[in-house]
């Protein structure tokens, strides 16, 4: 028994991996591989961790791997240095389900890509095309001075780049929530959809006829294909920044792809 016991003892370290350092202050470690989990604890910069697993979840500035602490929570791998951005300790047996009633607040590293190039990178809060006030990659202020954010002024883009990832799932969310049950979206076609909810807002596109389009059963890629060509203007005139991005969008939907994004993770 007791040489049973410490064969388990010496086994336990090659299981795990680490310790490691965490690579900025304030790093939260969350119930799941996503920024729509709750967050458990956060970790000061330069604590060390080891990771018990590894899995993949939401992209975060390119990596899609989350490393599952020894504390039973899970940070982004972005955040802790490990040396590499491949793996370094076995494969989660299984992810945590994504919030009850919610889709998986996913976004792929093309669709983070686009909706930063069209919104673009503001380090200070200040009006936008049609006078709004946003801040970061699109971010749009809720109170004066987007006092809001938790970030300091004026923004890297690495903050503004967490800041992108805490608002996502609010419309990754709302977009889950507009979807019938039948309706069934790779990665692409979420990231389009998302990339067009995130720049629209939930209200406008919830009612929109490229949703009830999709819920009726139509192809989504020729549904924004047909649909998001309208959706130009903005104070009611056209802009030549949205019929780009729209084309980029429609690009990025009739991309192909076998990964699922919705109405679960893969």
């Amino acid at each position: 028994m007791i040489r049973a016991l410490l064969a388990l003892v010496v086994a336990l370290p090659a299981l795990a991996a680490g310790p490691y350092p965490i690579k900025e202050a304030g790093s939260r470690c969350r119930t799941g591989p996503g920024t729509s989990f709750s967050v458990v604890k956060q970790y000061a910069l330069g604590r060390m961790v080891t990771l018990v697993c590894q899995t993949e979840g939401e992209n975060i500035n390119g990596n899609t791997i989350w490393d599952k602490t020894t504390e039973g929570c899970f940070v982004s791998d972005y955040l802790v240095k490990t040396g590499t951005n491949d793996y370094v300790a076995p494969r989660c047996n299984s992810s945590p389900n994504p919030p009850s009633g919610k889709p998986c607040a996913l976004l792929n590293a093309a669709g983070i890509a686009l909706v930063k190039e069209f919104e673009g990178f503001v380090p200070s809060p200040a009006p936008d095309p049609i006078g709004l006030p946003t801040v970061g990659y699109g971010h749009l202020c809720e109170t004066k001075g987007c006092g809001e954010v938790r970030y300091k002024f004026p923004l890297t883009q690495a903050t503004a780049s967490q800041l992108l990832n805490d608002d996502l799932p609010r419309y990754t969310t709302c977009l889950g929530e507009m979807l019938g049950s039948g309706v069934t979206l790779n990665d692409n076609q979420w990231a389009a959809l998302t990339s067009w909810v995130y720049n629209l807002g939930c209200g406008q596109t919830k009612s929109s006829t490229a949703i009830r389009r999709i819920n009726a059963g139509e192809n989504p890629t020729t549904v924004v294909e047909q649909e998001f060509p309208k959706w130009v203007y903005a104070g009611g005139q056209k802009f030549s920044g949205l019929v780009r991005r729209r084309d980029a969008e429609i690009a990025l939907c009739k991309k192909p792809s076998s990964k699922q994004a919705y109405p679960k993770c893969t």
